[in-house]
């Protein structure tokens, strides 16, 4: 399978997707950085990864949404090919208007890094089939602008929602103040999510729940290639 991680300036979890698809999963990965005017030719998945896009002074992907390569990922997506957007590229998603709603500012107006727990409360998607539904898995966080508030989503789009180990969804466990404790969202093919799990996909690192994220792509999604 052929994975596409686009590189914006200040970019800096494009190494960790790369590290992970290409050394524990064994994948095809390309880089691609943010100027080019074409995706490469069979591309199966195309991930924007986490950091600080520049422009995000202004908005978070607020500038990124003009970059070159977002009118071929968008064509991508368009037909039907699979795309991630994590943290900061979940934010831009919502710009470009592939995914619903807007990113907005903790509700602490700090910056968070932390470990978060999560309920998933739909493993029927693309990038969430090998996980069981209700299954409480833990990744990391890392953003400043974090807080999720939705548009005209119905509950079949929420992926993921934060949580205490026990599956509790609290205000208390909303770590920056989205509405409905929402971590993570999907339209069909398009996932878009705050916490990293490129980060935790390693026991080493304490904990392999992201490795499920980009598997359950490789062994169960219908594979499009463009």
């Amino acid at each position: 399978m052929k994975f596409i991680v686009i590189t914006f300036p200040g970019s800096n979890c494009d190494k960790d997707c790369v590290y992970v698809l290409k050394n524990i999963l064994k994948q095809d990965v390309i880089e691609v950085f943010h100027n080019e005017e074409k995706l490469p030719s069979k591309t199966d998945c195309v991930i924007l990864p986490g950091g600080f896009s520049y422009g995000d002074y202004l908005r978070s992907g607020a500038i990124s949404r003009f970059s070159k390569i977002i009118s071929p990922v968008v064509e991508f997506a368009n037909k039907g090919g699979l795309v991630i957007g994590i943290c900061n590229g979940f934010q831009i998603l919502c710009e470009i208007g592939l995914l619903p709603g807007v990113l907005t500012k903790n509700k602490s107006l700090s910056f968070i890094c932390d470990e978060v727990y999560l309920k998933v409360v739909n493993n029927q998607t693309p990038f969430t089939k090998l996980y069981k539904e209700g299954e409480i898995i833990k990744l990391p966080i890392a953003h400043g602008d974090g807080r999720y508030i939705p548009k005209d989503i119905n509950n079949s789009q929420i992926v993921f929602q934060y949580c205490d180990k026990k599956g509790n969804i609290t205000e208390e466990t909303n770590p920056n103040g989205s509405i409905n404790n929402i971590a993570g969202i999907h339209a069909s093919n398009i996932l878009g999510m705050m916490p990293h799990p490129e980060r935790f996909c390693e026991s080493i690192l304490g904990s392999e729940d992201g490795k499920r994220l980009f598997e359950s792509i490789i062994v169960n999604s219908p594979f499009i290639t463009m």
